[in-house]
């Protein structure tokens, strides 16, 4: 059964519930399992090997029997993306007690997340954000930062700072992730081939390595979670500056 395009600005969460099929469903299968399996696939293999057909081969079913659960790969895609930002830890605003330490513990789960299921990142802009995790993100920054005095397109603006720049980050990573499984190496093996070639390329990636602090003996991933954390305290900072800059008496 082949999926037809959909179009881009429907969603599974948007769409009206479809009658029930006929007949009975596929025994030793569900809605949640499809969904939990389709994730592991994707977590193991990546979105361009994913099909509905290696998803049916995994359950140990036929293809026609995930269709009775879901219409569609797209709607199974959206599904699975909202389980992914359901693994993301979101606090209530009382545990921090502030804006800022509540957004920054948001934004690491939001990078946390795609590191751990990189495929997402690749699919963020393919499908709306507007399932029940991805909604719960949302309500909880919005909840934040509202009590800050910030409103209209300021407000819209911090928030686009923190998690564009999270998303940013982590879509760069992941697409780090996929060469360096591409080339079956580990993550400073790699690292450590390639800036060797670009610095005997090109003697400016040598000055850079030393300007950023890299280390070659040390992992790379130290420095990644260094970098963001310290472009993310800059972009808090920021923030703090517009809200210390409203007028006073100002929301």
């Amino acid at each position: 059964m082949a999926d037809k395009p959909r179009d881009p600005a429907m969603s599974v969460w948007l769409t009206p519930p479809k009658r029930k099929k006929r007949g009975s469903a596929p025994t030793g299968l569900s809605r949640e399992r499809i969904i939990d399996t389709a994730v592991a696939l994707l977590d193991s293999e990546g979105i361009d090997a994913f099909s509905m057909r290696r998803l049916a081969a995994e359950l140990d079913v036929t293809p026609m029997s995930v269709y009775w659960y879901v219409d569609s790969k797209d709607d199974l895609l959206e599904l699975a993306l909202d389980a992914a930002f359901g693994t993301m830890k979101v606090p209530p605003l009382e545990d921090h007690g502030d804006w800022r330490r509540h957004v920054y513990v948001m934004a690491h789960e939001y990078r946390k997340c795609y590191l751990e299921h990189p495929w997402a990142a690749e699919m963020v802009g393919r499908y709306l954000s507007v399932g029940p995790n991805a909604m719960l993100l949302s309500s909880s920054v919005m909840s934040a930062l509202s009590g800050t005095g910030l409103t209209g397109d300021a407000l819209a603006g911090a928030v686009a700072l923190v998690f564009q720049f999270a998303y940013g980050v982590a879509m760069a990573e992941s697409m780090w992730a996929r060469r360096v499984r591409q080339q079956e190496g580990d993550e400073d093996t790699v690292y450590r081939q390639m800036q060797d070639m670009l610095s005997e390329h090109d003697s400016r990636f040598t000055v850079w390595e030393q300007q950023f602090g890299y280390d070659r003996r040390q992992d790379f991933a130290s420095a990644r979670n260094r970098q963001f954390d310290q472009g993310l305290e800059m972009a808090l900072a920021g923030i703090e500056a517009a809200i210390a800059a409203l007028p006073k008496g100002h929301g």
